[in-house]
């Protein structure tokens, strides 16, 4: 498995502020820190100033994570985006919560340089957010999403998730049915995961049933395809040209550069990764200090595995030569052809246990 080269820089930007953090969250996310946001994003200015004097390549795509970028002033993206060198045309992606849209944030927002906006609407019914531990509105969600359509940006996205364990068919159809009134160029919908350290997962009552899991996923296939959006990445669907360019240089095994606590970033088989904490990460940045926590270098059997696992979860999929016979136990998953092996709908539901098998054949 080669990588692909990608012309400029993908630059991640950890946001860890949250005004609440959700049950089923393991991200480096603190939802009593915001007194240190000042802080925090003058130390995000310096490390990247850092970066571009050590001639880091000009920015092809940003995208602001987190936490809840959103929760940022939008001068503070403004001055974080103008550390950077950015190409013409880079696309820019921030992650935003329905409780921080309205009006004059999204046009405050364009006004700083975001360019595409991911909302994280979940869910729009009140039962299934409460199981998520969401503490959100429905009908702010939907207000919300209505307003970031009319918005102007280059093209936006919904975020949902499904299978929580209030979830039945009816209500995630009516949710999907619900977000495709607004046209969207790009939806993420998300199988919800249980991770360790949890609410969720302390709480057996309300870990999700695989099997439901399943015939959500194929009823979304269903629904979105007959909608005009067509799945790219095992978890994400859009009209053409819609398609979040940034996360696409990820999956195929692009290098990329993140900033902030917790970040990671690689460069060939080099890959590290900042500080968890904001506290720790500000306080090594303003001593000029490097806030890199620890680094790790992957040999190639790793960089092949770290490749082919992105790559086959993509609609593209892997280079794969004709003349070479697939393995039988995934005749059923999988599609060949033009060259390429991708997976078919049956192999998106086990793209994990596809991976694993094509690794011992392609990776040694």
């Amino acid at each position: 498995m080669g990588h692909q080269a990608v012309e400029g820089t993908a630059v991640y930007i950890h946001v860890p502020f949250c005004s609440i953090r959700c049950d089923y969250c393991a991200f480096a996310t603190w939802t009593d820190r915001d007194s240190l946001m000042g802080a925090y994003v003058a130390a995000l200015r310096e490390e990247i100033a850092t970066a571009v004097d050590s001639a880091m390549e000009p920015a092809s795509s940003v995208f602001f994570g987190g936490g809840t970028p959103s929760r940022l002033a939008p001068e503070a993206i403004q001055s974080v985006l103008g550390s950077l060198g950015l190409r013409e045309g880079a696309e820019v992606t921030m992650e935003a919560n329905p409780e921080d849209v309205n009006q004059a944030s999204l046009a405050r927002w364009r006004e700083a340089g975001v360019t595409r906006l991911s909302i994280g609407v979940q869910s729009l019914d009140p039962t299934v957010l409460a199981s998520l531990g969401r503490h959100q509105d429905a009908a702010q969600s939907l207000e919300a999403a209505w307003a970031v359509a009319g918005a102007g940006f280059d093209t936006w996205s919904a975020d949902l998730v499904f299978g929580a364990r209030a979830e039945t068919m009816q209500s995630w159809e009516t949710t999907l049915g619900t977000i495709l009134e607004l046209d969207p160029p790009h939806l993420s919908c998300y199988s919800l995961m249980v991770e360790p350290g949890t609410p969720l997962q302390a709480d057996l009552a309300r870990h999700p049933d695989n099997d439901l899991q399943a015939e959500l996923y194929e009823a979304t296939e269903e629904i979105l395809a007959g909608s005009g959006l067509s799945w790219y990445e095992v978890s994400n669907w859009a009209i053409p040209d819609a398609h979040c360019r940034h996360n696409l240089s990820f999956w195929k095994g692009g290098d990329y550069r993140g900033f902030g606590c917790a970040a990671h970033s690689r460069a060939g088989e080099r890959r590290w990764w900042n500080l968890r904490t904001p506290e720790r990460y500000i306080e090594a940045v303003s001593q000029g200090r490097d806030p890199m926590a620890a680094e790790e270098f992957l040999d190639p059997t790793q960089r092949c595995l770290e490749a082919l696992m992105g790559a086959i979860r993509t609609r593209e999929g892997i280079p794969w030569d004709p003349g070479r016979p697939v393995p039988a136990r995934l005749s059923e998953l999988v599609v060949q052809e033009a060259g390429r092996l991708h997976l078919n709908l049956g192999g998106r539901l086990l793209a994990n246990e596809v991976t694993e098998e094509l690794s011992g054949a392609l990776c040694g």
